[in-house]
């Protein structure tokens, strides 16, 4: 079944995105996250603040969601966003693992 109801974390990574709000956007990572961008890997918070200014919100990404499925796992996630921006601009899958409240992975492919 395909909805666009989101987990509290991923929604908060998409409306943090959408206000250009940096700070808002790395609270939503764990201390430990990983992200992977088409095989470009960013660790930590000082790796998701990184891929933040080169591809996100320091690009003026906008999301829009299109559809999200529950994954594999209790806490995984597929979601399929429209970006546009000064950067990527498309349709596409990202995949998300949450920890509690927070986002503990993001794979981009």
């Amino acid at each position: 079944m395909t909805t666009t109801e989101l987990p509290s974390p991923v929604q908060e990574f998409v409306d943090a995105t959408n206000a250009g709000d940096t700070e808002r956007f790395l609270a939503v990572f764990t201390d430990d996250a990983f992200l992977s961008d088409w095989g470009r890997e960013f660790h930590g918070v000082a790796g998701a603040a990184e891929w933040n200014r080169t591809d996100n919100i320091g690009m003026e990404s906008r999301f829009e969601v299109v559809a999200a499925e529950a994954g594999a796992g209790p806490d995984e996630w597929t979601v399929t966003l429209k970006v546009s921006g000064n950067r990527f601009n498309g349709t596409g899958p990202l995949k998300f693992s949450l920890r509690g409240d927070r986002i503990a992975r993001l794979v981009i492919e």
